[in-house]
């Protein structure tokens, strides 16, 4: 009976042993998952941050990859429309002439309906673009007394030449994000210059075709 008790008694003790030890094993299998699906989720946080960082690098190399005018404006809208998700938005350019502001792209149909553009300008009154047009600040919406998703200041060594103006997202794009941001800035630091830069090629373009015209047209009267 005593050897009896004694079996019973280790039996005992072994099978606390296994359940403590099937209890650590579960244990350490919680914490394995877990750490596995932190990793997991750093990894997409990661994958999602290099795509932010390629579509920034490619927004940029995009911006001054041509020197003419149309395809910088044509490359400002594809960045509106594909990486912002914007559905309704305006670039207005302020004329070195008389400082207006005149509509250089516009999608949806603000531009044409909306009386603050009548006439291809920019009116005045809407209180996101007067903000920025008067402190170069970039501005994101909601804000009060104004409907505008986000308004980009576009500069030129500290000097405001004009702003791009979002006016509507896609439906399934939802808010701008922190993220986003970031796009917003690049497009404020770059668009501009790479504005600027096609203009002056182009003006400058154009005047050397105009002394050629002329160089031609004077050698031939020169001619016997």
């Amino acid at each position: 009976m005593d050897d009896l008790a004694q079996r019973l008694t280790q039996a005992s003790i072994d099978a606390r042993q296994l359940e403590q030890r099937a209890a650590q094993l579960e244990a350490q299998l919680r914490t394995t998952e877990a750490d596995e699906q932190e990793m997991a989720l750093r990894l997409v946080a990661a994958e999602e941050q290099a795509a932010r960082l390629m579509a920034l690098y490619v927004a940029t190399y995009q911006l001054h990859a041509s020197l003419d005018p149309a395809d910088v404006r044509g490359t400002i809208a594809e960045i509106t429309i594909n990486l912002l998700g914007a559905e309704h938005f305006v670039l207005l350019l302020r004329a070195p002439s008389d400082g207006e502001c005149r509509i250089a792209l516009a999608e949806g149909p603000a531009a044409e309906s909306d009386p603050l553009f009548a006439g291809g300008r920019y009116r005045g009154g809407e209180a996101m673009i007067d903000a920025t047009l008067a402190d170069g600040q970039l501005r994101v919406g909601p804000m009060p007394d104004s409907n505008m998703v986000a308004v980009v200041p576009l500069a030129v060594q500290q000097h405001l030449v004009g702003v791009l103006v979002l006016s509507k997202l896609l439906v399934h794009r939802g808010a701008l994000s922190a993220q986003d941001r970031d796009l917003l800035d690049l497009l404020a630091a770059h668009a501009a210059s790479a504005l600027f830069t096609a203009q002056v090629h182009a003006s400058a373009d154009r005047k050397v075709r105009t002394l050629e015209t002329l160089v031609k047209l004077a050698h031939k009267q020169a001619a016997p």
